[in-house]
């Protein structure tokens, strides 16, 4: 067993150092309402299954990482797998239930009857996910006196495998657990992308799980940057001459802003000051843009990474549509996705098709009465600045040229002006 696992999977794998984990007195709500479902007080038991959401960034992971410290003091971690993208074992589905039962074996009522299992079919770790699943996991279970449920936490399942897999992985963990009244639970974090969201919304999943959204909270990361912020101003050696408290309340507010009430903007800033070869206060000043730049290092570069990323998975076809898209967002018209298709001259579903692998950053929930908006206010300066956004930079003259004539066709062709001809579509 042990050769098939991803022991760097683990939530308090090496590999991970440094490990992502909420800052005290920041979602103690959410983790408050975890432990109490893990405990069987809420929701009803029915929900064996809670899927944890949200953006890119959102701080996910963090609370995953928490929360599994929490049920490992509570003696309730059933086991633990942190995909990453790309990663040879952590982005490996294969290695998804080897590395689960690895963890399950170190239970006492699991032990002998995983041992068994493995010992008498050794080739069960190179079995397809429904035998692996059923054999390292159900039966076991199964079989197991625990005195109460144990929870399994699957953190970033849009980053292993393929979408296909991703399904095929929910549909196999929501058949088992409604099938079988099994002693275990199971926390799923991952974006909400459409093709997760659709599979929990069909048959078995639809009735076996919870959805939680990972919610904005603005006074957290104000908490944390204000945390982390003193402790700068402690341990800097650079910082003896600097008055307290550092930085100023309107300093941390603007940036609070900037946050969107989410965590990875508030942790890439602090990550850039924090670097003991440059004075704090010179880097708070490039994040505030209040001077130049001496430095080659770009202060946004983990960030930039992530949106690029999610940017860059919407298929090459679509890139023409997704570059109009993104100017009318940034231009922040207030439209739906109704709206975008006969203002950008777009065939019907073409924004809804160029949208779907973007649910992380935009958000478009009905087509007809949502208005496509971003969850980040770092997106919408990411893209307007052409060094971090590249490819996708919607400040150029032209595309602001291009979306103002088809403001204006559009404004005419209601009005009637015949100069106009409807049949005749604009040029990217």
């Amino acid at each position: 067993l042990h050769r098939a696992i991803a022991g760097d999977a683990f939530h308090d794998s090496a590999d991970r150092f440094p490990l992502p984990r909420c800052h005290p007195e920041t979602r103690t709500k959410l983790l408050d309402s975890l432990c109490k479902w893990s405990r069987g007080v809420q929701p009803p038991r029915s929900s064996a299954i809670l899927w944890l959401h949200g953006p890119a960034g959102s701080g996910k992971s963090a609370v995953a990482q928490s929360f599994c410290q929490h049920l490992q003091n509570d003696g309730r971690l059933g086991g633990s797998f942190f995909s990453k993208r790309g990663h040879p074992s952590r982005g490996n589905a294969n290695k998804l239930f080897p590395t689960i039962a690895s963890q399950l074996a170190r239970l006492p009522q699991c032990r002998q009857s995983i041992s068994q299992i493995v010992e008498n079919d050794p080739s069960i770790v190179d079995r397809s996910l429904v035998n692996q699943l059923h054999e390292l996991i159900v039966v076991p279970c199964r079989q197991s006196r625990l005195p109460h449920p144990v929870v399994i936490v699957i953190d970033g399942l849009d980053e292993c495998a393929g979408n296909d897999v991703q399904q095929e992985l929910l549909w196999l963990i929501g058949n088992a657990v409604s099938r079988e009244r099994l002693p275990i639970l199971f926390l799923i974090a991952s974006r909400p992308e459409a093709h997760i969201s659709e599979t929990l919304a069909d048959p078995p999943l639809d009735t076996t799980h919870r959805p939680l959204d990972i919610e904005q909270s603005f006074e957290d990361v104000r908490i944390y940057l204000q945390a982390e912020f003193s402790r700068i101003h402690r341990q800097h050696r650079t910082m003896d001459t600097v008055r307290y408290p550092w930085p100023s309340s309107q300093i941390v507010q603007h940036l609070v802003e900037k946050s969107s009430g989410y965590f990875i903007y508030a942790a890439t800033v602090i990550k850039f000051i924090d670097d003991r070869q440059f004075d704090p206060c010179q880097r708070l000043n490039i994040i505030m843009g209040s001077m130049e730049d001496r430095y080659s290092e770009l202060p946004f570069a983990p960030l930039d990474q992530l949106y690029l990323q999610i940017l860059s998975s919407v298929p090459i076809r679509f890139h023409r549509s997704l570059l109009q898209i993104l100017v009318a967002i940034h231009a922040q018209l207030a439209l739906t996705v109704s709206d975008l298709e006969p203002l950008l001259e777009l065939d019907e579903g073409d924004v809804e098709l160029t949208l779907r692998r973007l649910h992380s950053v935009i958000s478009a929930e009905n087509k007809h009465s949502s208005q496509v908006t971003v969850y980040h206010a770092s997106f919408l300066d990411f893209l307007e600045d052409s060094s971090r956004s590249g490819p996708f930079h919607v400040g150029s003259s032209q595309c602001r040229t291009n979306l103002s004539l088809h403001l204006l066709k559009a404004f005419s062709c209601r009005n009637g002006d015949p100069s106009f001809n409807r049949q005749e579509k604009l040029a990217w």
